[in-house]
């Protein structure tokens, strides 16, 4: 029988991966839009990356990621804190938000395209992702309406499971690719190391999380919702 503690030690580790794909698509968010912003420009780092457009196919990854991820955490029983989760993602949410607001010259809805290297704007984003990690981990049980609409994009799912299952992959490959693409660069651009970390970190576990995702056949798995 699992002990709490395994419990407790998988739950945060499916969190920490649905944080980690939120990371991903954060940290490549900023780099498309700098991409277009400066297009033609700038071919974000070249030679080793062939085309900035590449990075679209690592926010597919991150997200066809975040399911199975959460499958992982909705799997076990933790119980609860007297609330679910998804409040405190709320709090954390709304508290961030008024934070980035009053505290960080980047208005909100900037807050991810704007590349900063400022303590305070990055304890924000930081922030924000984890208040959004708690909501889409528990998301099914905010209303009854998403989950009705969460168990119908299941069903459609379901019917294209095995081109999500080619695409998990795919996608990983495109995100490893990237990731070592921008290691690449930065070894020969040492004063990028900090800035480039996170999404160097962030870009390669999200491709090794599709690998290991493909290999347990994680998509393939996946089963219609009970009719209710």
């Amino acid at each position: 029988m699992e002990t709490s503690v395994g419990v407790i030690l998988k739950k945060i580790f499916s969190l920490t991966l649905i944080f980690n794909a939120l990371i991903t698509i954060a940290a490549v968010a900023g780099i498309i839009f700098g991409f277009y912003m400066a297009y033609p420009y700038w071919q974000p780092y070249a030679p080793w990356l062939i085309n900035g457009n590449l990075f679209w196919f690592v926010i597919v990854a991150a997200i066809i990621n975040i399911f199975p991820s959460a499958a992982i955490g909705r799997a076990l029983h933790t119980g609860r804190f007297m609330f679910h989760h998804y409040v405190y993602g709320f709090f954390v949410l709304l508290s961030s938000s008024a934070f980035v607001t009053v505290f960080t010259p980047i208005p909100l809805h900037s807050l991810f395209l704007v590349e900063s290297n400022s303590v305070v704007v990055n304890v924000g984003r930081i922030f924000e992702l984890a208040g959004l990690t708690l909501v889409l981990d528990d998301l099914p049980d905010v209303n009854k309406k998403i989950e009705r609409g969460l168990n119908w994009i299941k069903s459609k799912a379901y019917q294209v499971r095995k081109s999500l299952h080619v695409f998990q992959f795919a996608t990983g490959c495109f995100a490893f690719y990237c990731g070592l693409s921008i290691l690449l660069d930065t070894i020969g651009n040492s004063d990028r190391a900090l800035p480039n970390s996170f999404a160097i970190v962030s870009l390669l576990l999200s491709g090794v999380t599709s690998f290991a995702f493909a290999k347990r056949k994680a998509w393939l798995k996946i089963t219609p919702p009970q009719s209710q």
